[in-house]
């Protein structure tokens, strides 16, 4: 089979409408007769946000999740190859098809739901998420080796909140990552959740205990990683955007952690005193959105994939 035109727009749209770090889109797609190829910008770099790289390529799996379910709703068996020439490290993934394949319902409703996502960064309502439908959340994930973890409210926040703590204080007296964040961002931040906006120099970072109650008020995820290869990277983004768009079906609204787990020290000691089995990539907060107007994101919502702990 050869690809329309129809169809080539139908999958770059979908992949446009990927989440990325600091909306920086770190991908290029291309289309070839048989297949789409998804590639890596290696000249789209944040060294203070994103100092090894590792945002980007869970962006560019986030493109990716986006890139299958565009050649699912075509109707098409997808063929998806990870980094297949050595000889070219940034070409991530190559999808071709395999022989028509009937859409499911539930395919349909997550492609539609990529042109709703959008990082939520306010208050959820005041009834959070069950610990069932964060478990039917992670249940969706099918990437090899990537574990969705559900962070225990009562025994976990209190380690979560001390370390978020900390990289929020490391940040804002970080003078290159605040020149960074100065350069791309406009406009106030948002305040009200500073463990999920922005750290700028005169952000409040509340006590640990107050941010400890906050966070158990709140539905999260943390995807782990067997390895910390690229290939984790890659995968990491395609799960957390399955989750994402599994959960705008089902009502909620997320957004995305990753700025706290760039500190050595921080993401070295989440493994040890949460005793995981893998790497930690990124937390996946959840729940239903407190107000109706809360649907619309803002440019600021909108600026980053995940960025910083007390501070997407």
């Amino acid at each position: 089979m050869t690809w329309s035109s129809t169809e080539i727009g139908v999958l770059a749209r979908a992949v446009s409408h990927a989440p990325s770090v600091h909306n920086t889109q770190p991908w290029t797609m291309e289309a070839r007769a048989e297949s789409a190829e998804l590639y890596e910008r290696f000249d789209v770099t944040l060294p203070h946000h994103d100092p090894t790289g590792r945002d980007r390529l869970i962006s560019c799996g986030a493109a990716l999740a986006n890139l299958e379910l565009a050649v699912r709703a075509l109707g098409w068996a997808a063929d998806i190859s990870l980094f297949p020439d050595a000889g070219h490290p940034d070409l991530v993934a190559v999808v071709g098809t395999a022989g028509r394949k009937e859409t499911t319902a539930a395919e349909v409703e997550r492609y539609a739901a990529i042109f709703r996502r959008h990082s939520h960064r306010h208050p959820f309502d005041l009834h959070p998420v069950s610990r069932g439908a964060l478990r039917g959340l992670a249940g969706v994930v099918n990437e090899p080796g990537v574990q969705a973890r559900v962070v225990d409210p009562r025994t976990e926040c209190a380690t979560l909140a001390e370390l978020f703590d900390y990289a929020a204080e490391v940040l804002r007296d970080d003078r290159g990552y605040q020149r960074e964040l100065a350069s791309w961002s406009d406009g106030p931040a948002d305040t009200t959740l500073p463990w999920g906006g922005l750290v700028r120099a005169d952000t409040h970072v509340p006590d640990t205990v107050t941010l400890t109650e906050r966070l158990m008020r709140e539905g999260i995820l943390m995807l782990l990683t067997p390895d910390d290869t690229r290939r984790d990277h890659l995968l990491a983004g395609v799960a957390m955007q399955q989750i994402w768009l599994a959960a705008i079906t089902r009502g909620m609204v997320a957004s995305v952690l990753t700025q706290p787990l760039h500190l050595h020290e921080v993401r070295s000691a989440l493994i040890e005193r949460l005793g995981l089995a893998g790497y930690p990539q990124l937390f996946l907060r959840l729940g239903h959105p407190a107000q109706a107007g809360h649907e619309v994101p803002s440019a600021e919502d909108e600026r980053q994939l995940s960025p910083t702990p007390a501070s997407s």
